[in-house]
């Protein structure tokens, strides 16, 4: 495993002009002790390397921003190879090695492998990204999750399915669901199924198809899929199998309606952007999103742009923004790096302004924070769009997909 550690800054005083607005705190803060290290555990190679390398640069950005605002922060990163076994093991070395809180792990099996490390040792853990049901439902009481639930994840987005507008080319009645057979993808998929129906959903969900978040080659699935002709294709993803649908759909010439994505990472990633040029455009996927109304997002993309010019700003760099967020936070008003007052100070978390769509970060009393939105996005020009809720919205949605013989 690879690790490498951020040094502390020398500078203590927020600088004049600073472009991150002064974090909320309550009105009693104590003095600082020391420097708070955080253990960050991510998969930075293997099948999950690309969406931890933008967890990992939002992480760092963090780190910079706290920093700025004389918050004595520093990170050291080890890298899960994107195996879920390897979360225990990354965590235990981190705790030996002196860091008093953890972040992690983005992916849910390493993440709950992570977690029954801190909870022996009694260290807080703040998970980036990681959704699987299990890692706030197993009783552990040192998981803080700043990032929805596979059940919250899936709610928002079939409520932004539901509330696709219709028009004269736009009129689904069937769809089609393809899921990854991991922890990720099987959790969605439960969500999916059971809220579908629940929430008043007028489309029908004909088939769905499993596959190996591994596959190479998803020829038989999609063929499968466009002999069924839905209306809508229905992808649970990440990033790679992503990539893999759209061009196995382009090389079929499978042209449903609209391709939307219920909760599915990956389709706003630079990667998939990329790869795909004009064949990326009008891929919707709902998902959690930065504000871009709030003070914290102008700043956090105003300085993303200096430190990472050419990269995108997106869910993984967000959520991983906000971990050190949460971890500066508590470190200031406990006073300690000790994890027992970084735990106490974590549970009384109420962050206002913060960089992602949603209410306040707090936590319930299972360490899950409940407040976060859930965004409608859709690829235009090779850039993720805000297209819903309303009150975020940046265009409309462009509904049916232009075909892909038709592409210029």
């Amino acid at each position: 495993m690879n690790d490498r550690r951020i040094p502390p800054s020398r500078r203590t005083l927020l600088k004049a002009g600073a472009l991150l607005p002064t974090i909320a705190m309550p009105s009693l803060v104590r003095a600082q002790s020391g420097t708070l290290k955080i253990g960050v555990i991510l998969p930075l190679t293997g099948v999950l390397a690309f969406p931890g390398q933008q967890t990992r640069q939002g992480t760092e950005l963090a780190v910079k921003m706290m920093r700025d605002q004389g918050i004595n922060v520093e990170a050291t990163f080890i890298d899960t190879e994107s195996k879920a076994e390897t979360g225990r093991v990354a965590a235990e070395r981190l705790i030996r090695d002196g860091h008093t809180v953890l972040v992690g792990a983005w992916d849910s099996g390493a993440t709950i492998s992570a977690a029954q490390a801190a909870e022996a040792a009694k260290v807080p853990l703040i998970v980036n990204i990681a959704s699987a049901p299990q890692i706030t439902e197993q009783g552990f009481t040192m998981v803080f999750r700043n990032f929805t639930s596979a059940g919250q994840l899936v709610t928002s987005a079939v409520q932004r399915i539901k509330e696709l507008p219709r028009n004269a080319g736009f009129a689904p009645k069937t769809a089609v669901l393809t899921h990854t057979s991991d922890t990720f993808g099987q959790a969605m998929l439960g969500g999916v199924k059971a809220l579908w129906d629940k929430l008043g959903v007028d489309i029908k969900i004909i088939d769905v198809i499993s596959y190996d978040v591994r596959a190479r080659d998803l020829s038989v699935e999609i063929a499968k899929a466009k002999a069924l002709n839905p209306d809508l294709m229905c992808p649970i993803t990440r990033v790679n199998d992503a990539i893999l649908i759209v061009r196995e759909m382009v090389k079929q010439d499978f042209n449903p309606m609209a391709i939307v994505g219920p909760g599915s990472p990956g389709p706003y990633e630079k990667a998939f952007t990329d790869a795909l040029g004009k064949y990326a455009d009008d891929y919707i996927t709902c998902v959690p999103w930065y504000d871009p109304s709030r003070a914290t997002a102008k700043a956090v993309l105003q300085r993303w742009a200096k430190e990472y010019p050419g990269d995108r700003l997106e869910l993984n760099s967000g959520f991983g923004w906000e971990s050190i967020q949460v971890a500066a936070d508590a470190f200031k008003r406990a006073g300690s790096n000790k994890p027992a007052d970084l735990h106490a100070a974590l549970k009384a978390t109420k962050i206002e302004e913060h960089l992602m769509f949603g209410g306040p970060i707090q936590f319930d009393a299972k360490g899950q924070n409940n407040n976060i939105g859930g965004a409608m996005l859709q690829i235009v020009k090779g850039e993720p769009v805000l297209v819903g809720p309303s009150s975020i919205a940046q265009a409309q949605p462009k509904l049916p997909m232009t075909k892909w013989k038709a592409r210029a």
